[in-house]
């Protein structure tokens, strides 16, 4: 059984202990990750977002606050990331929450107790996803999720994306420079297009305990989005960060913050959002 989190910021914990960890998916592909030990089997899962990796900064900014609490961290790499195996795929939306349901047995049969499950952006996505499927954590964060997938495609694929990929089969997403990052198959957009957040949303268990935040001037996704996911998803709360632009980039203690308020909150002493 855990140790009683402290809340005392003059207190600090003592530095986690990092560990390698590798979680086979079950494609049979090998998952990267990092446990953040603290002491305590109380661990939150950290999931990145599209392009991104474990190591990506809000990632590794939430890893340190969380663990300074007391809590362990899992961070880790969905396949096709970062160092984990398997192809890069865009959506893929179904394919991570599997993933994540690995790491999150991973962490069961280790005997953790998988306090909450948190994710950026497309991580926001997949965290909901997989509330909507499996019943088996009891908090989960969602950052900076989009809620209509349908949005945001024209501006990484351009106009007329669907007339291009059904003659062609695919799209190259390129940047400025004409480089390809990445192939975008048809397959691959239309699993995007039909993962339906509503469905999902409302789908998702009154037990759970579910918290989005969102920064107010996010210039990937509307924190509008923020808003879709409060009114669908019962036992929810939602937190505006004023000012704060998709990564937190001049708000990452304010951030911080607010997650670890989440994760430490208990039902008797919640705070309104």
């Amino acid at each position: 059984m855990a140790e009683p989190l402290s809340s005392s910021q003059d207190a600090p914990n003592p530095p986690a202990q990092e560990q390698r960890v590798h979680v086979t998916n079950t494609h049979g592909e090998n998952l990267v990750g990092v446990l953040h030990h603290t002491g305590s089997n109380k661990v939150v899962v950290l999931c990145h977002g599209f392009t991104a990796s474990k190591d990506d900064g809000i990632i590794l900014d939430l890893a340190a606050a969380i663990t300074k609490h007391g809590l362990s961290v899992f961070r880790f790499d969905f396949s096709g990331n970062g160092e984990s195996e398997g192809e890069f795929q865009y959506g893929n939306y179904r394919k991570e929450a599997d993933d994540l349901h690995s790491v999150v047995s991973y962490l069961h049969r280790e005997k953790y107790d998988v306090a909450a499950i948190l994710g950026h952006s497309k991580g926001g996505n997949v965290v909901v996803l997989y509330a909507s499927i499996y019943n088996d954590v009891p908090m989960v964060v969602n950052l900076s999720g989009r809620f209509n997938l349908e949005k945001g495609v024209e501006e990484r694929l351009g106009k007329e994306f669907m007339d291009r990929i059904n003659k062609e089969g695919y799209i190259d997403a390129t940047n400025k420079s004409g480089k390809v990052l990445y192939r975008v198959t048809k397959e691959s957009l239309m699993e995007r297009l039909n993962t339906d957040m509503h469905v999902a949303s409302l789908s998702i268990s009154k037990e759970c305990r579910f918290f989005t935040i969102h920064g107010s001037a996010d210039e990937i996704i509307p924190v509008e989005d923020a808003y879709e996911f409060a009114k669908l998803i019962r036992n929810h709360k939602l937190r505006v960060i004023e000012g704060a632009n998709h990564c937190y980039t001049a708000h990452r203690k304010e951030l911080s913050d607010a997650v670890v308020e989440c994760i430490t909150s208990n039902e008797e002493r919640d705070t309104p959002p």
